[in-house]
């Protein structure tokens, strides 16, 4: 008689294992900055109407990242990378994701109009939609510029936050999301480097794929020396000052070096030292969003022109 305890399926979905469908890691960058963007706004908010902002933004957020698994489920099984996720590994079904993806949609959007205002709520929504639509069923299959345009989604938190405490959108808050846009390709094009295969046998035209390797490292390089520009503009607008500067400058220098270190190597010297610079520049760029925002929001609080 077989024994029924024998029996080993997928694992039943934990609570966790939800919260994994919202991709919190990539959510934490877009509260944190979505904060920042609303935090050093002209026009005070009240704490609590920033908060519940904040809140409904993330979870924005968090039904972007759970629409995106719903679709690429058959991408994430592939990858190493994403193998584990809630959906390819089957803890959560597809149509699970899905209506949940739906439903924070619906709930981020309609709160966020009540909570702040009607214009922020679109802007939210139109976010979703970008993300959900233009970048994960159209351009991340399609084109290597997938991640180029697709990173807009990412670069919106800001001015959505900006948004929430103006009602509109300002030269500082499109020198935010030129910040966020320009950093997204050497990020992720960085990350190909040494991801090796995974985009190739899943079918995504990233840029290691489709142009080698030789011109994503001639990118990402490019992609520095365009985004530098646009960070020390900001610290010469309102929401800037010296502190923002200094950090920036330190920032950018310390990217660019980066940036000209991988130009400079070929794929034998990566691959002898186990993709080393590559690793350490990806390290960087994380890094480097972050504490670009945090100068922004503590340059907000001392003073800054």
């Amino acid at each position: 008689m077989a024994d029924i305890n024998a029996y080993e399926g997928p694992a039943e979905a934990g609570f966790g294992d939800y919260v994994a469908l919202l991709k919190p890691r990539v959510m934490s960058l877009v509260v944190f900055t979505a904060f920042v963007g609303l935090w050093i706004a002209p026009q005070p908010v009240n704490p609590f109407v920033a908060f519940c902002a904040v809140l409904f933004i993330a979870l924005g957020g968090g039904a972007s990242g759970a629409l995106n698994m719903w679709y690429d489920a058959d991408i994430d099984a592939v990858m190493r990378r994403t193998a584990g996720r809630p959906v390819p590994s089957g803890r959560v079904t597809s149509g699970e994701a899905l209506a949940v993806g739906i439903a924070l949609s619906g709930l981020s959007v309609m709160m966020l109009g009540l909570a702040a205002n009607w214009f922020a709520a679109g802007f939210l929504a139109f976010t979703i939609f970008f993300y959900a639509v233009v970048y994960t069923i159209w351009l991340k299959r399609s084109t290597p510029q997938n991640i180029v345009i697709g990173g807009a989604a990412g670069a919106f938190p800001p001015m959505i936050g900006w948004a929430c405490a103006t009602g509109g959108i300002g030269i500082e808050s499109l020198l935010m999301f030129a910040l966020i846009f320009f950093w997204t390709p050497p990020h992720f094009w960085a990350l190909a480097l040494f991801m090796k295969d995974d985009y190739s046998k899943a079918g995504v035209p990233m840029l290691t794929v489709t142009h080698g390797r030789r011109v994503t490292r001639c990118h990402i390089f490019a992609y520095t020396l365009v985004l530098a520009p646009f960070a020390i503009w900001l610290g010469f607008t309102s929401v800037g000052g010296p502190l923002y500067l200094a950090v920036s400058a330190v920032l950018n220098v310390l990217f660019i070096a980066g940036g000209w270190q991988i130009l400079r190597r070929d794929e034998n010297q990566a691959q002898a030292d186990g993709y080393r610079v590559e690793k350490r520049y990806f390290r960087l760029s994380l890094y480097y969003t972050f504490l670009h925002f945090l100068a922004l929001l503590v340059q907000h609080w001392i003073g800054g022109w």
